[in-house]
């Protein structure tokens, strides 16, 4: 079963893909809009053109566990998608991710724009990480 990732935004949203095994990610891209419509729209694109059979959507909690304006905006996002795809979007914790993203691209030596284009994508596999992850402990 192929799964997909998303860490939204609102400027760019990043997204990653397991392979059709569902055990490691295949894919990663990002969507640059600043409408959320529109990037529903080129996600509901990505569903239907790689097969995609869940969607797990980053849900940023705020570091005491409460769900503050951020997490509210992926909530709604989460019910757009899945009026849009008919499909199952799993709301993931992803406190951190974006903080780890940064390090693993400073680790690897990306900086400036060319990093900015990947942390959300970075985000986003780690997102599908820790969901392919709990699926495996299950």
């Amino acid at each position: 079963m192929k799964i997909m990732a998303i860490d939204f935004g609102d400027a760019r949203t990043g997204i990653a893909i397991s392979d059709i095994t569902g055990s490691i990610t295949g894919e990663t891209m990002v969507v640059q809009s600043y409408n959320p419509d529109k990037a529903a729209g080129e996600i509901v694109e990505l569903v239907k053109t790689r097969n995609v059979e869940r969607i797990v959507l980053g849900y940023p909690r705020n570091m005491d566990g409460t769900a503050g304006p951020r997490a509210e905006k992926s909530a709604a996002f989460s019910e757009v998608l899945k009026e849009r795809t008919g499909l199952e979007v799993v709301l993931w914790d992803e406190r951190r991710t974006t903080i780890d993203a940064h390090r693993i691209l400073t680790e690897n030596s990306r900086h400036g724009k060319k990093r900015k284009e990947k942390v959300d994508a970075v985000a986003a596999s780690l997102i599908l990480e820790g969901y392919l992850g709990f699926l495996k402990n299950q």
